[in-house]
């Protein structure tokens, strides 16, 4: 390859890396912002929970008639990658927008991330035609995609850069992806820096120096975290396969799902559970969590995404691993903020089969100080969490692959 067509080749992937970078990042930015004015209209006007029934049926009849193509959300996107078919439609971003948006205002429990990966993957790959690039090429989009969607709507560009290429288990990923990962990331979130958009900020204040009991406290801590994840992820299939089983006509499941979801809230009588729930996590590293606040996200989040509401996983993962953290301070002794924190990372990485991420995730938001306590959380509940995560289509392999094989070959023996 000459220099002039490796040069021009350079120059096209930081284009297309500005691109989307900017693209996704403003997106993003939007959509923070419109989440953060739904969310506030939603508290300040609590009985728009009555209409969440609506909504729940608009989001069904506008995904039923117009966005059969792109329901599958973040799975579509890890299948393109894996076996590539078809361009992602580019209705899937204000399709997922409006959706999310709409999930919020009426008070679902969902997060954001969903909506994020899924506007960028889609913006990212709209550029397959627009520069005429090979199949090989549309993996690096995807990838690209995936970076920015999660650095700018987290505010953790290297985090973002990470999980985009973690979550695919690094499947035929070229040095090039991963360089264009991190560029893409970086353009991301300063663009959100740029529109002027804050994230939320968290702080581990104490963190101990490390002995034998300590460690023996953070790896039980750890595993805990690790079937908190599994029971999030078994819960959302398990009412994702509920409701297509039990009602045949799609818009008809966020509809009687939202029905359901209303009277719960009215009947427990507060709206801690709904919603992104960014205070109660807040509230999790200075305050001790009722043992089971945990509980009842899992089961809300679970049953607002398996009935059909648009959204994503990785805020109430966040919510869910907090508070049990949280939850946890008075009989394990360890600082509260640390426990929060550790469960907070630990939980998305066992949901989603992303140590490595999570814990650079975690480091990025709680500072590097705490980085042992949560890269060793991260960890144990990866390998504690099971085989089945939160995205169906994602393909596990590697050490916790072959463990999980081995299991279930002894349980077949056994049987």
């Amino acid at each position: 390859m000459n220099f002039k067509k490796t040069t021009h080749l350079v120059l096209l992937w930081i284009l297309i890396c500005v691109l989307i970078g900017f693209l996704s990042g403003s997106a993003s930015a939007f959509f923070l912002v419109s989440l953060e004015w739904v969310t506030q209209y939603r508290e300040h006007t609590n009985w728009l929970i009555w209409f969440l029934p609506i909504g729940g049926l608009l989001i069904g009849l506008v995904y039923h008639y117009y966005g059969a193509s792109v329901v599958k959300g973040n799975n579509l996107l890890l299948e393109e990658y894996e076996t590539p078919q078809k361009t992602v439609p580019l209705k899937m971003v204000p399709l997922v927008l409006i959706g999310t948006l709409i999930t919020h205002l009426f008070g679902g429990s969902a997060g954001r991330e969903g909506t994020a990966v899924q506007m960028g993957g889609a913006i990212a790959d709209q550029f397959t035609a627009l520069f005429k690039l090979k199949a090989t090429d549309r993996k690096t989009l995807l990838i690209l995609g995936i970076s920015a969607g999660f650095a700018s709507v987290f505010g953790t560009p290297l985090a973002g850069a990470v999980f985009a290429l973690e979550v695919l288990y690094f499947s035929k990923v070229s040095f090039k992806s991963t360089i264009l990962s991190f560029l893409v990331a970086f353009i991301a979130y300063y663009t959100v820096e740029f529109w002027k958009v804050e994230h939320t900020h968290y702080a581990i204040p104490i963190v101990p120096e490390l002995n034998f009991q300590i460690l023996f406290w953070v790896i039980f801590a750890s595993a805990l975290f690790g079937f908190a994840a599994m029971l999030f992820s078994r819960s959302t299939h398990l009412w994702t396969d509920l409701f297509s089983k039990t009602i045949k006509y799609p818009p008809l499941r966020p509809f009687i799902g939202g029905c359901i979801l209303t009277l719960a809230v009215y009947f427990i009588g507060t709206t801690k559970y709904i919603g992104l729930g960014i205070p109660v996590i807040v509230d999790s590293f200075s305050n001790p969590n009722t043992a089971y606040d945990f509980l009842i996200k899992i089961l809300f989040t679970g049953f607002t995404l398996g009935a059909g509401f648009k959204g994503g996983e990785v805020t109430p993962l966040f919510f869910v691993g907090a508070t049990l953290g949280s939850a946890l301070s008075p009989f394990i002794p360890l600082p509260i903020a640390l426990l929060a924190g550790m469960g907070f990372v630990a939980v998305f990485s066992g949901a989603t089969h992303t140590p490595i991420a999570c814990t650079i995730m975690g480091m990025e938001l709680f500072g590097i100080q705490g980085g042992l306590y949560i890269g060793i959380a991260c960890l144990i509940a990866y390998f504690t969490s099971g085989s089945v995560g939160i995205y169906k289509a994602q393909i596990v392999k590697g050490a916790k692959s072959r463990l999980y094989q081995k299991m279930r070959r002894k349980e077949l023996e056994n049987f």
